[in-house]
Order: structure tokens, then sequence, then C-alpha cells
């Protein structure tokens, strides 16, 4: 019995303490949020010709199923998916590709309008960019790897222009979460430029067929 009541007093005692605040559990790390962005500045871009006032659809953007999540995906050196616990994506991965891609296109064509997928139907589209992210894949200790299948399409006449693979490698610098994204944002400014190559090329033919 006295055993018994000396263990329920220290039991008592440790209550009191935690209810008290006298201990404490440590608290977890602040996540840190991070975003795409344009990695050249605008006084460094060559504009590319297109016809005037065309109005250029951006999306849909589709990204693998494991990469559709806050936390930010790597793989380990044993090839399992590692995710971030206090490293995430300021915004849904897939929106912040086809800001960026747009953000890029808008720049190397000044006089085209932009409209981000899903469209507002009322505004008639010229070209829709439809981009599916095939493998996106990257390890802090070694390169980001993107793969990508992206589709022209005439949205006037519902046919599709161009289809490509394109796949892109970007060192991460530095081998961190920060360079990571980085690396992404680069990698992803570089499809662009791949795109708004060929978007012009259509664009270009296009007048010529209707001379």
């Amino acid at each position: 019995m006295k055993q018994s009541g000396f263990l329920y007093a220290i039991l008592l005692m440790l209550i009191i303490f935690i209810c008290g605040g006298c201990l404490s559990v440590p608290s977890s790390p602040a996540p840190k949020y991070y975003t795409l962005h344009l990695t050249v500045n605008q006084d460094k871009v060559e504009n590319k010709d297109i016809a005037p006032q065309v109005i250029i659809g951006i999306g849909p953007v589709e990204i693998p199923e494991y990469q559709n999540r806050p936390q930010i995906v790597t793989r380990d050196k044993d090839g399992m998916l590692t995710f971030a616990q206090f490293d995430r994506w300021g915004e849904a991965l897939d929106s912040g590709l086809a800001r960026l891609i747009l953000e890029r296109l808008a720049m190397v064509f000044p006089q085209a309008e932009f409209q981000m997928f899903p469209c507002n139907f009322s505004i008639p589209l010229d070209y829709q960019i439809i981009i599916n992210v095939i493998q996106l894949e990257s390890q802090l200790d070694k390169d980001l790897f993107l793969m990508t299948q992206w589709t022209i399409v005439d949205s006037k006449t519902k046919k599709m222009l161009l289809t490509k693979r394109s796949e892109i490698h970007q060192a991460i610098t530095p081998r961190n979460y920060s360079g990571l994204a980085q690396a992404l944002s680069k990698a992803v400014t570089l499809l662009s430029d791949e795109i708004a190559e060929n978007l012009s090329f259509q664009s270009k033919a296009k007048a010529v067929m209707a001379q």
C-alpha cells in the first residue's frame, strides 16, 4: 500500500508539472516553403514573332501522382521516395509549373495575351499548350531530371499542330531544397523557351497558309 501511495504521489506531481508548464515538449521545426521563379531578366529576353493579339491558353499541366503533394519529393540513393516533412512547395506544383510557363511565354511574346487553364470560355483561344510531366526526379547529390510531353493545339480548328517530348537535366546548386527549387525553375524556363520556339514557328506557318 505504501508503495502504491508513493507512485500515486509521483504521478500526481508529474501531472501538476505538465499542466503548469514546468515540462515542455520541444517544438517541431517551422516548415520552409519554396516557389518556382523566372531565372532570366526581362532585358535579356529575345522576343519572338507571333501574330498580334493572339490568345494562348496554358494548361492543363499534369504531374505524376507522387509529386501531387505539398512536400518536396526526392529519391534516396536506393531509389526510394523521400517526402520532405519541413520543406514544401508554397503552391500546388502543377499550378506553379503552369504559372512559370505562362510568365516565361509572356516575356517572349509581349504582344500576346494569355489564359491559365481552366480558361475563361467566353474568351476564344487561338492556341492551347498542354503539358504532361512524365517524370520529375531529383536527388540532392545529383542532377534534376525533367521529362515532359507537350502539345500545341490550334484552338480554332481543334487540330493538334505539334506534340513533342523534352528531356532536361539540370544541376542542383547548392545541394539542398533551395537549390532543387532553383534547378526546377531553370529546367521549366528551358522548357518554356523550347515551347516558345515551336509556337512561333507554327504561328508563322499558319500565317503563310492564310495568305
